[in-house]
C-alpha cells in the first residue's frame, strides 16, 4: 500500500500550438488542479443567473400599458428607453409637462430647446411639434400682432427675407398667409404703371419667359396685376393677314395638326380676343360635299350614335352650327316612331316613362318631345296616383298639404297650377295650420311683424290685394314698416324728404298723394318735376324754358294758364296744332283762319265770328246741328242794333227812352227768362257766338 499522500486531481491541457503557450514548447502539457476548474464552473453558473432578470425585462417593458398612467407614449417617446425619463429607476412624479424634460439645463437626457427658438411664452412644445418629430412643425399665428412678422422672421429664429426678394420694408403679412409662404399676394396698388420690370427682371421677380413675344412693352399693357393669364393683347396696329408672324407655333400658338388643311392667315376666320368660337365661311362650299373635311378626322364627322344615314350634313344641319338640327319626319309613317326612337339610334322611352305600347306620336309631336300632350280622356275621376305617384308620373311633392284626396280635386288634367283649393270648411283664425312655410305658403322673412292669422288682411282666393287696417297705427310712425324691407317704402324717385308717409298719402293708398308747396320758392319747380324726382313736362308741351309756376297752378296741372304776351298775331297754330296744344274740334267752322281771329287769348269762349262775307239764305251750311247750333238750339240773340245802342239792361232799371226797339224788349222778359237765355248763350257744348249789328 503507497502510503505517500494523494495528490490533487490534475487536468492536461494540450496547446494547440506555439503562439498560445506561454511556457514550455510546442507540444507540452500544463496541470490545471481540478478545484480550480469547480470555481470556474460556479462563476459561469452564477453569471447565467445574474443576466436572467435582464433578459426578462425586454417582455415586461413590451407587456407593461403605459396608457394607464396616463401618458400615453407616441411617436419618440415610444421608442424612448425607460432609464432616460425614469432616472435612477424611480416611477413615480415623472414630469409629464414637454417642457420640464426640453427645456435648456433639464436633468433628463434630452434634446433641449435651441436658443435661437422663437419664442413662444407660456405655449408648450406640443403647440407647434407632434412627438414622432420636431420638424415639419405647426406654428399658429392667431395671437401674434399684425405687422410683427419680423419679430421671428429675422432668418435666425425663422426665415427671412431670401437674397432674390422683392425690396420691400413691408412686414411678411403684407403679402404672405400665416399658412404658407406660396402663393403670396403682392398689392400692386402703389406701384407705379410701366414700372414692372424694377422688379420683373428674373431676379427679384419672374421676368419674361424665353418664348415670350418679342416686346419692349412693359408686363401691365397685357398682363394684370393678379395673375399672369389670362393675357390681354392688342392687335391694335397689327395688319390683317400678318398673323403667323407671331402665331407660328413657337412665339405664340399655331395651327394644331388636327386643323382644317388652309394656307389662309388666322383672322381670316379667328377673332382677335379668343380662338373660338371661330367663323368659318361655308361660301364656295358646294352643297353635298360635307364629308370632304366632316370626316372627323380634318373637321367633327358623324358620332357613333348617329341615325345611319348617307345623306350629307347639310340635309340637317346648318352650316353655323350642329344644334338645334332639323330632321325632316316627312314620309315617316305614322306609329313607326320607334323605328329609329329605340334608345340607341335616336332617344327613346325614359325609364320612368307611363307605362305604353303606344307610339311616340299619340303625346309627341315630331318637332319636339315637349310640351306633350296627354289626353286623360277615359282615365277615370279619382284615379288619379294610378300613375301619379312619383315613379311613373309626377306625383305629391314634400311639402305638399297633408291630404288622401285625389289630385283632381283641386288641380286640372292640363296642368298643376293654377289649383283651385277650397277653403270652404276651413275655420276662420285657422290659416297658420298649414300656411305655416312648410305644407303651404307661409308668411315671407320681410312680412309686416303680426301674429295675426292670414285671414285678417288676405283673401282666400289670393294673397294680393290685401287690405291692412292702419286703425291704431300711430300718427307719423309710417317708417316702422314702410321702410322698403317690411313694407314698401319710398322709391328711388321719390322727393327727397325726411317727412313721414301720411304727411302727403293716405292710408287707403299711396296715389293720389297731397304735396304742400308751401315753402317751395317760386322759379325751382324744375329742382323736382324733372321727370325722374316727380312728373316733369311730357313729350307734347309747349316748348318753354319757363318753370312751371309761370302757368300751372300747385293743386294741379289744369287748368293751366298760359299768358300769351309776345305770341305774334296769326301764329296760333304754331302750337294750337292738336299735339302741342288743342287745335280745331271735328266739329268746328271749316275755316283756314288763325285761331286769334275769332277767339280770345284768354278763353275758347264766347268767340266773336263775323258772319261778312256769309251770302244770305245759306245759314243752315254751318248752323245745322253739327258744324254749329240749329236755329231750334241756338242761343236768342235780339234783333239788328244801332251802333249806339250798347246798353246793357240791369235789373230794375227802365229802358231810358232812348233805347232802341230792338233792344227795349229784353227789359220785358221776365228775369229768369233773361237769366235763361245768358246761361244758353254760354253752354260750354255749343260755341258762343256774339252777335253783331248788321
Amino acid at each position: 500500500m503507497n502510503t505517500r499522500p494523494r495528490s490533487m486531481p490534475t487536468a492536461t491541457v494540450v496547446q494547440a500550438n506555439a503562439g498560445d503557450c506561454p511556457t514550455g514548447e510546442r507540444g507540452d502539457q500544463v496541470q490545471v488542479p481540478a478545484r480550480l476548474w469547480l470555481w470556474i464552473v460556479l462563476m459561469l453558473l452564477t453569471m447565467s443567473w445574474v443576466s436572467l432578470p435582464a433578459t426578462a425585462a425586454e417582455p415586461a417593458k413590451a407587456a407593461f400599458d403605459h396608457t394607464t398612467t396616463g401618458f400615453i407614449l407616441t411617436g419618440g417617446h415610444r421608442d424612448a428607453k425607460c432609464e432616460s425619463c425614469h432616472l435612477n429607476g424611480v416611477l413615480k412624479g415623472t414630469p409629464k409637462v414637454c417642457s420640464t424634460c426640453h427645456n435648456r439645463g433639464s436633468r433628463f437626457q434630452t434634446t433641449q430647446i435651441p436658443v435661437q427658438h422663437v419664442p413662444t411664452g407660456t405655449a408648450g412644445c406640443e403647440s407647434c411639434h407632434r412627438t414622432n418629430a420636431w420638424s415639419p412643425a405647426k406654428f399658429s399665428h392667431l395671437e401674434v400682432a399684425e405687422g410683427t412678422c419680423n419679430g421671428c422672421h429675422d432668418g435666425v429664429k425663422a426665415a427671412g427675407k431670401p437674397s432674390n426678394h422683392v425690396s420691400t420694408s413691408l412686414s411678411c403679412d403684407s403679402c404672405h398667409r400665416t399658412s404658407a409662404w406660396t402663393p403670396a399676394k403682392f398689392d400692386h396698388g402703389e406701384v407705379v404703371a410701366g414700372s414692372c420690370s424694377s422688379c420683373h427682371n428674373g431676379t427679384a421677380a419672374r421676368g419674361k419667359s424665353s418664348n415670350h413675344i418679342p416686346t419692349s412693352q412693359v408686363c401691365d399693357v397685357c398682363h394684370r396685376t393678379n395673375a399672369w393669364t389670362p393675357a390681354t393683347f392688342s392687335h391694335n396696329g397689327i395688319a390683317s393677314g400678318t398673323c403667323a408672324t407671331c402665331h407660328n407655333g413657337t412665339q405664340a400658338s399655331g395651327k394644331p395638326t388636327s386643323h382644317i388643311p388652309t394656307s389662309q392667315q388666322c383672322d381670316v376666320c379667328h377673332r382677335s380676343n379668343a380662338w373660338t368660337p371661330a367663323t368659318f365661311s361655308h361660301n364656295g362650299v358646294a352643297s353635298g360635299t360635307c364629308i370632304s373635311c366632316h370626316n372627323g378626322t380634318q373637321a367633327s364627322g358623324k358620332s357613333s350614335n348617329h341615325i345611319p344615314t348617307s345623306q350629307q350634313c347639310d340635309v340637317c344641319h346648318r352650316n353655323n352650327a350642329w344644334t338645334p338640327a332639323t330632321f325632316s319626319h316627312n314620309g315617316i309613317a305614322s306609329g313607326t316612331c320607334s323605328t329609329c326612337h329605340n334608345g340607341t339610334q335616336a332617344i327613346g322611352k325614359s325609364t320612368n316613362h307611363l307605362p305604353t305600347s303606344q307610339q311616340c306620336d299619340v303625346c309627341h309631336r315630331n318637332n319636339a318631345w315637349t310640351p306633350a300632350t296627354f289626353s286623360h280622356s277615359g282615365v277615370a275621376s279619382g284615379t288619379c296616383a294610378t300613375c301619379h305617384n312619383g315613379t311613373l308620373a309626377v306625383g305629391k311633392p314634400t311639402n305638399h298639404i297633408p291630404t288622401s284626396q285625389q289630385c283632381d280635386v283641386c288641380h286640372r288634367s292640363n296642368a298643376w297650377t293654377p289649383a283651385n283649393f277650397s277653403h270652404n270648411g276651413i275655420a276662420s283664425g285657422t290659416c297658420a295650420t298649414c300656411h305655416n312655410g312648410t305644407q303651404a305658403v307661409g308668411k315671407p322673412s320681410n312680412h309686416v311683424a303680426t301674429s295675426q292669422q292670414c285671414d285678417v288682411c288676405h283673401r282666400s282666393n289670393a294673397w294680393t290685394p290685401a287690405t291692412f287696417s292702419h286703425n291704431g297705427i300711430a300718427s307719423g310712425t309710417c317708417s316702422t314698416c314702410h321702410n322698403g324691407n317690411t313694407a314698401s317704402g319710398k322709391p328711388s324717385n321719390h322727393v327727397p324728404t325726411s317727412q313721414q308717409c301720411d304727411v302727403c298719402h293716405r292710408v287707403t293708398a299711396w296715389t293720389p298723394a297731397t304735396f304742400n308747396h308751401t315753402g317751395v320758392a317760386s322759379g325751382t319747380c324744375s329742382t323736382c318735376h324733372n321727370g325722374s324726382t316727380a312728373s316733369g313736362k311730357p313729350g307734347n308741351h309747349i316748348p318753354t324754358s319757363q318753370q312751371c309756376d309761370v302757368c300751372h297752378r300747385v293743386t294741379a296741372w289744369t287748368p293751366a294758364t298760359f299768358n300769351h304776351t309776345g305770341v305774334a298775331s296769326g301764329t296760333c297754330s304754331t302750337c294750337h296744332n292738336g299735339s302741342t296744344a288743342s287745335g280745331k274740334p271735328s266739329t268746328h267752322v271749316p275755316t283756314s283762319q288763325q285761331c286769334d281771329v275769332c277767339h280770345r287769348t284768354t278763353a275758347w269762349t264766347p268767340a266773336t265770328f263775323s258772319h261778312n262775307g256769309i251770302a244770305s239764305g245759306t245759314c243752315s251750311t254751318c248752323h245745322n246741328g253739327s258744324t254749329w247750333p240749329a236755329a231750334s238750339r241756338a242761343p236768342m240773340c235780339p234783333p239788328a242794333r244801332s251802333a249806339t245802342s250798347a246798353i246793357a239792361p240791369r235789373r230794375g232799371r227802365r229802358p231810358p227812352s232812348a233805347t232802341p226797339a230792338s233792344l227795349r224788349y229784353l227789359f220785358h222778359l221776365p228775369q229768369r227768362q233773361h237769366r235763361q237765355r245768358q246761361a244758353e248763350h254760354a253752354r260750354a257744348d255749343q260755341p258762343a257766338v256774339r252777335c253783331l249789328p248788321s
